[in-house]
């Protein structure tokens, strides 16, 4: 058997199966630029491990459940000057998630609540971190059945297992006694363990009357909220903007609910005090 065979069949021993397709043409490289065998190793090594790389993302992104790919990059900070993009840039370096902080996008529909979560869930997915899309009605509606069906715990370890959870749509529903007490134990199990990123176009005022108990609205708050980063966002939907401005659609007034800030976004520390009001 001729060397270069025996490298081949070593190769796919190995399971090098993407620096065996580009190997020969590396040979021809190394032998016409002069590479030395250090050179030569080490790149044809990077080729497997992009490759490796890329089919870990491609794995992790179909786990994570994304309905888009949507990045920072391609969210359009001019048509929405309340949200501070600074502040999302600095969340997007995800400290939050190694210090399981949760972060809460609040505002009407269409500002890009969503885009911004799914944003920096993907951005924890491309660090190592697992992450999980659902939206609340979803989420509440397979823990209720699971709960019913008594699977409960083997169902809850889905959404315990990623440390970033994306909640999105939260509030467009008011909930069963029983949807409300399963989400508060999923908030409680989560707490200083794994980070929620949720999206609501309540406000907190509001979150009594979804969960139809404030008690436990304020219980779930309580945790979600203490160590936490709060962005509201107020603006026009994004989603609507070509029809505004050709005359077919007017936005209804959206009075902010109370316990709101007039606008902009803050951020709620350990102490649960706003460090940075604006």
């Amino acid at each position: 058997m001729f060397p270069l065979e025996q490298v081949h069949q070593q190769r796919e021993m190995l399971g090098l199966l993407d620096a065996g397709a580009v190997l020969e043409n590396r040979l021809d490289q190394a032998s016409h630029e002069n590479l030395s065998y250090v050179e030569f190793l080490q790149g044809l090594l990077q080729v497997e491990l992009q490759a490796r790389r890329e089919r870990y993302l491609k794995a992790r992104l179909r786990l994570a459940h994304f309905p888009a790919i949507k990045r920072l990059e391609d969210f359009d900070w001019t048509f929405q000057p309340s949200i501070d993009m600074r502040q999302i840039q600095s969340l997007a370096s995800l400290a939050f998630v190694a210090e399981a902080t949760n972060i809460l996008f609040l505002g009407p529909p269409g500002v890009g609540k969503s885009h911004l979560a799914i944003s920096l869930g993907l951005k924890a997915v491309e660090a190592g971190f697992g992450a999980y899309f659902v939206t609340a009605d979803r989420l509440l509606q397979d823990l209720e059945k699971a709960y019913h069906e008594h699977r409960l715990d083997r169902r809850m370890r889905v959404y315990l297992a990623p440390k970033v959870l994306i909640v999105d749509e939260f509030g467009y529903l008011p909930l069963s006694r029983v949807a409300a007490t399963l989400f508060f134990q999923l908030v409680s199990a989560r707490y200083e363990r794994g980070s929620f990123i949720l999206t609501s176009n309540k406000g907190f005022a509001d979150w009594g009357d979804v969960w139809g108990d404030p008690v436990i609205a304020t219980a779930i708050l309580d945790r979600l909220l203490h160590h936490s980063h709060v962005v509201n966002i107020r603006g026009d939907s994004y989603r609507l903007k070509d029809k505004k401005r050709a005359g077919v659609w007017t936005a209804p007034a959206i009075p902010a609910s109370p316990g709101d800030s007039a606008g902009g976004s803050n951020s709620v520390g350990a102490s649960g005090s706003n460090l940075d009001r604006r």
